[in-house]
């Protein structure tokens, strides 16, 4: 999966400048940067969600999915707003059992918590069948064992249906237990790009350097 080099600017002032990138399938790549270095807005411009500078597509060919950090849930059960994006009962079930819902599968998904309303909304889009899968913070409500749980899900997800899945996280231990890739963003700009241990473990770049002494990697 390729995507096209873009910019994206804002009142003025450009938020991002990124080359053509290749997001291996069946792989996650990792985004990491500090706040404010474009992470969510990448994301957004690629899903399609907001358009690059000149308002075009980023993106070739291909069904897209996109998990924002803020995940919506529709007004009904649980087991609905999973049903709504297809997969079939057995699959349906063995999510909600594996993040631990299977008790509110009934439950009206307005009344849930933060962390269980990220659990659905990572459950519902794992149903679908993407080319390219977009993930942003998807368990930063999650507690400890959900968050491994949900990291297994997506990992599957990603060898099982050759998926190229994008994770942004602020946790490098994360992206180190999942991603096969790590991309790193500095106030709008691509600053590294490659395997995840050589990026954590043998960086190119002061910048990544820098930036990986100050999160204590």
């Amino acid at each position: 999966m390729k995507t096209e080099a873009f910019t994206k600017t804002y009142a003025g002032r450009r938020v991002l400048d990124l080359p053509e990138l290749e997001i291996v399938p069946g792989a996650v790549t990792a985004i990491i940067g500090a706040n404010g270095s474009g992470k969510s807005t990448m994301a957004r411009v690629i899903a399609g969600v907001e358009p690059a500078d000149g308002s075009k597509s980023v993106t070739t060919s291909g069904k897209i999915g996109f998990l924002p950090q803020k995940p919506f849930a529709f007004r009904m059960t649980v087991e609905q707003n999973l049903a709504l994006n297809g997969g079939d009962e057995a699959n349906r079930t063995k999510l909600l059992e594996a993040l631990g819902l299977t008790s509110l599968r009934r439950s009206r998904a307005k009344r849930l918590s933060g962390g269980e309303t990220a659990k659905m909304a990572l459950a519902r889009i794992l149903l679908g069948s993407y080319e390219l899968l977009l993930l942003d913070e998807p368990t930063a409500a999650m507690d400890m064992a959900s968050t491994l749980a949900a990291e297994q899900l997506i990992g599957d997800y990603a060898r099982e249906t050759g998926c190229a899945v994008v994770l942004i996280t602020h946790s490098l231990q994360q992206a180190r237990r999942l991603a096969q890739q790590v991309l790193f963003l500095d106030a709008g700009k691509l600053v590294e790009l490659g395997p995840t241990e050589t990026v954590l473990n043998e960086p190119r770049e002061e910048k990544t350097r820098q930036f990986l002494e100050f999160y204590g990697i």
